[in-house]
Parts: structure tokens; sequence; C-alpha cells
């Protein structure tokens, strides 16, 4: 987990997760780019915005992180910049977004399904 921005963040979100996670804090958008190029891995961001793909009609790249936004708002403009393309959940109903924990929960799933049969079951 990468969290941009402050380094202080509401943790009672996270349900003590944060405690056996590996949390890496970046100051910026520009220092996480810096670090997924020094990796070379893509940067895939996940919204709702106009343009975007749904994410059920890519293949995500195995080596990718997944950039998500800030509950409301979503992703900067600097992040938009930032990333490869950009992916939304279809959604269905009244409601315009999810929030980030679900958006993140189903963006991994997707990835999952791709990629996890080649992963190591160790």
């Amino acid at each position: 987990v990468h969290i941009v921005g402050r380094r202080r963040w509401n943790r009672r979100g996270a349900m003590v997760t944060d405690r056996y996670q590996h949390v890496v804090h970046h100051p910026s958008i520009e220092s996480l780019v810096e670090w997924c190029r020094e990796r070379d891995l893509e940067m895939v961001g996940i919204d709702n915005l106009p343009g975007s793909v749904p994410i059920e009609s890519v293949v995500l790249p195995r080596r990718c992180v997944l950039v998500f936004g800030q509950e409301g708002p979503g992703l900067s403009p600097t992040a938009r910049s930032a990333v490869s393309r950009v992916c939304s959940i279809s959604q269905f109903g009244s409601t315009r977004s999810i929030n980030a924990g679900v958006a993140s929960g189903i963006a991994m799933y997707q990835w999952i399904l791709t990629h996890g049969p080649d992963l190591p079951s160790d």
C-alpha cells in the first residue's frame, strides 16, 4: 500500500490492517512516479472519469501499480497525467461512485482473474 500526500492519515478506516501491510509513504505523486519508474511498473488509474475504459474490458499489466484517488474528488489532475490509462468500474443504478476500499478490492480482483493462476502457490 502506497500513500501519497500527508504522512498523517486517518487510520480508523484501515481497521488495523496498516499494522501488517507494507505501507510506503510518498510526499508527492512525482515521488510515486519515480518509485514506479525505477521498478519498471506501469501506473494504471482507477476512476470513473469521462474517457475511462471499463476495467472488465482490459487486461491489466502484470507489473503495475493501481492508483486510486481520494474519495470524493477522485484522481488529482497530477495523478491523471502520471498514469498510462484510466480504467473505470462499471456501475448500475443511481449511485455515481463507490468508495476507495470497495473500488480497490474490485480492481485487485480483476488483476487476480488474469494473473492469479500464474502466481506461485507458496
